[in-house]
Parts: C-alpha cells; sequence; structure tokens
C-alpha cells in the first residue's frame, strides 16, 4: 500500500495524507499548503508518508 500512498500524495497530496493519518491536523495543514501550491503540499505529504512509515518499522 505504501506505493499508493507515494502515487495519492504526489498527485492529490490532501489524499495521501488522509489514506495515512485519516481525518487530522496534518491533513489540514496539507490543505492549507496545497491551496498555497501544488509543491508545499507534495513535499508534506511525501514528509508525512516517510515519517510514518519510520514509525511502523
Amino acid at each position: 500500500m505504501g506505493i499508493i500512498k507515494i502515487i495519492a500524495a504526489i498527485l492529490l497530496p490532501p489524499l495521501g495524507v488522509f489514506l495515512t493519518m485519516g481525518v487530522s491536523q496534518a491533513l489540514l495543514i496539507n490543505v492549507l499548503l496545497t491551496l498555497l501550491g501544488w509543491v508545499p503540499g507534495v513535499i508534506h505529504a511525501l514528509w508525512i508518508i516517510s515519517k510514518q512509515s519510520e514509525q511502523v518499522s
């Protein structure tokens, strides 16, 4: 499922964060960053996904 989250984070950053964290503060932050620009949203989404995968491992 990791590759699906990464693809979702690139195409639609809030979706990648939602699949990783659910409805949370990180999702709200990512929506705001995505509204400010697509690139900050993607960077934040990839960071959230990688941080979550580190905690699971």
